[in-house]
């Protein structure tokens, strides 16, 4: 399925799982949707499954949106707290998204669905609003605890049954240009891994005659630059960040994160934001672009090195670092805001250069990154995703830098494998049902939602028509 046949879905209220795999515009889909719900004065809710995912997005956890935390059950009391807190921002509620819906378990989607059916009145799935899950069940799965239960998948659930989501699968590519790159991520998908997929993996094995070494590790790499290393383990990331940083000449300089706002809610960016509070950075340095800025020519995942630092002419204490990209591009960086929003207002905000040091990132924060070079450990996978979230950070198999993988790192779920046929196939049954749709029948359609919603029908007054863009 198109984006433009996607948002058509979406504009009509339908539920809708949004999905797709990696590079195919599933957010890129949103951030029109949101804009065009923004224009019609229908109030929306953007939240994620992680606080990571929430920045990218500029909303908040679930978690916190729907005031159910870190609980497994709910009671009266909490129920009444809810209300209390929480019950007109959710009452005036028309839409929900949940992005990153492959990492919420299916028991806290429960939770959410019992908030809004008991604080909007309802026995309707979500309390009447229109519920849109977006992500991609191939990627990373819930985190599990080890006192835990195992965990379930949110189609798993009985608010996922209940909202029945009509299944918008994205076909178009935007990310991998590479054949092989691309069917190698296929058969990890199906589950039909073969011997040239596996040999597709060899071939980049990082280790080889013309290997030069980089802190502890081996990188192929005739001009010797170093490239954004992926772990699974956070020990390893820390450790080889400080050591290159460290061995830098030169005093670092700090940049200290400012913030503003809802405390509950800036601890929340904070958590998520991809930069530190403390940036230290050094001449020599490799960093990654944690935030899109395509005016500047920067986007999340972009890597370069710090060439220098920038004197502001009104304070010389105000310095910015001066980032020269893999493409060559210099830019003056500047800080960035991440906001939390509710109802189009920024209710925290927090505000950082948008970069952090770039030698080595785990394999969790690399989600939603595009990179155009990545050195790749996967000897230590640990869960079902781990090993397609990291190969599928990168556009070719030129650039990727393999240092090996063991048997977890090409596994799927075998629930996600058996349910990814059925949402394609459901996808194919409803772009089908809405391409017999004219012009005048979407309009309709459209129209009805706006209405229901409490949103405002705008009016072209040139062709006295309404307008949808």
């Amino acid at each position: 399925m198109t984006q433009e046949s996607a948002l058509s879905i979406l504009k009509t209220g339908r539920n809708v799982f949004l999905t797709g795999e990696p590079g195919s515009g599933k957010t890129h889909t949103i951030n029109r949707y949101i804009p065009y719900l923004r224009q019609l004065k229908i109030n929306a809710a953007i939240t994620a499954s992680t606080g990571i995912a929430a920045t990218h997005i500029n909303g908040m956890t679930l978690h916190s949106w729907s005031g159910v935390g870190i609980k497994k059950k709910l009671t009266d009391t909490d129920i009444r707290k809810i209300r209390k807190y929480r019950g007109k921002k959710i009452n005036k509620t028309a839409v929900l998204v949940i992005d990153e819906i492959s990492m919420l378990d299916a028991s806290v989607l429960d939770l959410v669905d019992t908030v809004c059916r008991v604080i909007k009145g309802s026995e309707l799935p979500f309390g009447g609003m229109q519920v849109i899950f977006v992500g991609d069940f191939f990627q990373l799965p819930p985190v599990r605890h080890q006192d835990e239960a195992p965990y379930k998948f949110a189609f798993e659930s009985n608010a996922w049954q209940s909202a029945n989501p009509a299944v918008c699968y994205l076909t178009e590519q935007h990310r991998q240009s590479d054949s092989e790159l691309a069917g190698l991520l296929s058969a990890i998908r199906s589950g039909n891994i073969l011997d040239l997929h596996y040999e597709c993996l060899d071939s980049c094995l990082a280790r080889s005659p013309t290997s030069s070494v980089v802190g502890d590790y081996v990188v192929r790499r005739p001009n010797n630059q170093k490239i954004t290393k992926l772990f699974p383990h956070n020990a390893d990331v820390d450790k080889i960040n400080l050591k290159e940083l460290n061995e830098l000449p030169g005093s670092p300089v700090s940049f200290i994160m400012k913030s503003r706002g809802n405390e509950r809610f800036v601890e929340q960016l904070k958590k998520g934001c991809l930069s530190p509070e403390e940036l230290k950075l050094k001449k020599g340095a490799v960093v990654m672009f944690t935030k899109n800025n395509f005016e500047l020519g920067y986007v999340n995942g972009t890597v370069g090195t710090v060439m220098g630092f920038s004197e502001n002419d009104f304070d010389e204490e105000d310095v910015s670092p001066i980032v020269k990209t893999r493409e060559g591009k210099k830019i003056i960086v500047g800080p960035a805001e991440w906001t939390v929003e509710e109802n189009g207002e920024a209710i925290a905000k927090i505000e950082q250069l948008p970069l952090r040091l770039a030698w080595a990132m785990t394999i969790h924060k690399s989600q939603g990154a595009t990179l155009d070079e990545a050195f790749i450990d996967l000897k230590g996978a640990f869960v079902e995703g781990q090993g397609y979230v990291a190969l599928s950070r990168v556009k070719t198999l030129g650039g990727l830098y393999l240092n090996g993988y063991n048997e977890n790192a090409l596994k799927v779920h075998p629930s996600v494998s058996e349910q990814d046929s059925m949402f394609r196939n459901k996808s194919a049954e409803i772009e089908s049902e809405f391409s017999q749709l004219s012009d005048d029948d979407l309009t309709l359609k459209y129209n009805a939602f706006i209405l229901s919603a409490g949103g405002e029908l705008i009016k072209d007054d040139r062709k006295n028509r309404i307008k949808y863009s």
